[in-house]
């Protein structure tokens, strides 16, 4: 094998926007784990992007970054561009579907991070899309990181958005999204053991 591969597509909170130390979930996430020497992490976050910017988007950016041989991997995350957007749910399962679809026709495991409760979006329809894209990965036996449930009545988590300008998370946000996603499959699913 010549090494994990991991692609992570999305919005602004893959690219960990509005972290005062520029980590994110996901970087606080790498940080967190014993990586192989040669794994490649490429962060590819684009603010604003619906699932329908991910159905354009991840074949031109992920595919030349993988390589045969490989240990190819690809995490979606999901947030409240849909939503602002105005695409309807089943939009964006089809949008999700599409990609997860092809991906695995390529051979790539996937896996997905759903949305977070968001000040800024409707939080009943954020809820019904992170309830998509959990039908879309349960129908799929690909794993699914809800961080909608965990976080929608955690108090840090709202303390957090309340004192940012932009609706986005600062340093406990992020660090809050990156324990949702170290404690609920993110080890299992790389097949690396979590740090004692």
């Amino acid at each position: 094998m010549d090494g994990l591969r991991l692609c992570v597509a999305g919005d602004e909170l893959v690219a960990g926007s509005g972290d005062p130390r520029g980590l994110g979930w996901l970087g606080r996430a790498v940080a967190r784990t014993d990586m192989p020497s040669n794994a490649h992490v490429f962060p590819l976050g684009m603010p604003g992007e619906s699932t329908g910017g991910l159905v354009e988007r991840w074949e031109r950016e992920c595919i030349p970054r993988f390589q045969d041989g490989a240990d190819n991997r690809l995490i979606l995350g999901i947030g409240k561009a849909d939503v602002e957007a105005g695409l309807s749910t089943a939009r964006t399962r089809l949008n999700l579907a599409n990609v997860v679809d092809v991906a695995t026709q390529y051979g790539i495991e996937v896996m997905v991070v759903g949305p977070p409760p968001l000040r800024s979006s409707d939080m009943r329809q954020l809820q019904e899309v992170a309830r998509a894209c959990q039908e879309v990965c349960d129908r799929r036996s690909i794993p699914f990181i809800d961080t909608f449930g965990p976080l929608a009545t955690h108090d840090q988590w709202h303390d957090d958005l309340a004192m940012s300008a932009d609706g986005l998370p600062n340093q406990a946000g992020y660090g809050l999204l990156a324990w949702i996603v170290l404690h609920r499959g993110w080890f299992e699913w790389l097949g690396l053991d979590p740090r004692s």
